[in-house]
Formats: C-alpha cells, sequence, structure tokens
C-alpha cells in the first residue's frame, strides 16, 4: 500500500534522525558533529549549520602518525571549534586571528596584525555606529567583559596592543559586531581545541533554542518543514579557513 504523504515525511524525517544520532554519537574519536547556535560566524558559517569537525587535525602528532596523518599546526585564519574556555561545556566555533607572539588591535573596526591592517572579505559589519570597546581594541572594558577578558587587558597588553601568550590563541568571530569572542572572555588555551570543521552535512533553518536542545517543538518543526526549512544549497559545502592578509 502506498504511504501517504505525510507518512513519507515521517518516514524521511526518522531516517535523517537516525543518522545525525550516529554522526553525533557514533564517530566520537575521530570526527564529532557540531551545529552551530549563533550568528557570530555569519557570513561564514550560519546558525542551523550542522558540521562535521576534524578532530585529528590538531593532534599531537607520534613518531610514525607524524608521516602517515594529516597533523597541521593552528594558523591564523582557521575556523575552529573549541571548548568555551568560560564553561567547557559549550562548544564555540570562531576564527583563529592570533597565535602565540602575535600583536592584535582594532581600530575603528579594522584589525590589525603586527602592525599591518588586514583585509578581510569574509567579514560583515552589521552596526554602522563605532562602539568604544568593540571597535577601538583594547581600550576601557564595556560591556559584558568576563574575569578572563580582563585579566589579558591587564597582564597582556604592550603599547596598546594585545600580546597572544604561549599556548594560546585570539579567536573572533566574523560577525564582527554580534560576536563575544577573545575580545571579551580572553584566549583561547591550546588543550580547549577541539577540532576543525570541514564540511556542513546538513542546515537546517530553525531559531537558537531548537539548536541547543532536541525539543519537541523541534521535531515537530522538522516534521512539518523538514524540505521548506533546509538550506539546501549548503549541503555538502566544505568549510575553509582564510588567512588574514
Amino acid at each position: 500500500m502506498k504511504k501517504s504523504f505525510a507518512e513519507s515525511t515521517r518516514d524521511f524525517v526518522a531516517e535523517w534522525t537516525v543518522t545525525i544520532l550516529i554522526l553525533l554519537f557514533g564517530t566520537t574519536t575521530l570526527m564529532q558533529a557540531f551545529v552551530v547556535p549563533t550568528s557570530s560566524m555569519e557570513r561564514t558559517v550560519m546558525v542551523g549549520d550542522h558540521m562535521i569537525v576534524d578532530k585529528l587535525a590538531y593532534s599531537p602528532a607520534g613518531a610514525v602518525s607524524r608521516h602517515l596523518l594529516p597533523y597541521t599546526e593552528v594558523h591564523r585564519g582557521d575556523i575552529i571549534v573549541f571548548r568555551w574556555p568560560i564553561d567547557p561545556r559549550q562548544n564555540y566555533v570562531k576564527r583563529v586571528m592570533g597565535v602565540p607572539g602575535d600583536r592584535i588591535k582594532v581600530v575603528n573596526k579594522d584589525v590589525y596584525l603586527n602592525g599591518k591592517k588586514l583585509t578581510e572579505p569574509y567579514t560583515q559589519h552589521i552596526f554602522p555606529n563605532i562602539e568604544s570597546y568593540r571597535d577601538n581594541f583594547p581600550s576601557e572594558p564595556f560591556g559584558p567583559v568576563a574575569e578572563r577578558g580582563l585579566e589579558m587587558l591587564a597582564n597582556n597588553v604592550v603599547a596598546g596592543e594585545i600580546v597572544v601568550p604561549s599556548d594560546s590563541y585570539f579567536a573572533m568571530g566574523d560577525n564582527r559586531d554580534n560576536s563575544l569572542d577573545s575580545r571579551y572572555w580572553g584566549f583561547v588555551p591550546r588543550e580547549n581545541i577541539i577540532g576543525k570543521p570541514f564540511v556542513i552535512f546538513w542546515s537546517y533553518d530553525a531559531p537558537t533554542e531548537h539548536l541547543v536542545d532536541f525539543t519537541l517543538p523541534h521535531f515537530i518543526d522538522l516534521a512539518q518543514n523538514f524540505f521548506s526549512k533546509t538550506r539546501w544549497e549548503r549541503t555538502l559545502k566544505l568549510i575553509r579557513g582564510t588567512t588574514p592578509q
């Protein structure tokens, strides 16, 4: 007997749910699934992008494995997933803007790296106004600056620039005017970095509260709108870092 449209839709959603659960829980050693819950990295990645994170990319290389597996150092411009230093239970995605030894400052929204003004085609600025701390950094703290951020300002500012310490990285969101990043909570410790996202396997237009927890309203939304709210054009889209120039 031919299934109704509603039954076919439920079956399709169920299959995708199982696939996502396998990706979430069955590949945690080498890979990990990660869903983007906020807009801090738009336009590069969007709220609702479901990505696969390569957990081996930055792993310490062994005597033999370094010749067999593509281990790399963390580079400027890399997009990374990491455990948020304020609450390691939460995973964040940002772009690496500074590696150990780098000097960084922001002047009227423009980022200067080691004295050179960067050209960053991957960023966007959604607010035209200049905010003193956000857009001219480092400066007098303003807004939601965490204790770690205050410690960074107290201990790592030299001649008006932030100097990145060893085993740490300075990370920022590409959506610069709407990103709580290293400006507000300090450096990303090397041990907090989980890996490098490399592909979007599914993208779904849903609010943040649905993406953080798989709630009943989210399941209902999937059942009703899976086809129309899936961003098909982002399926299997590769994620590439861009070295700041």
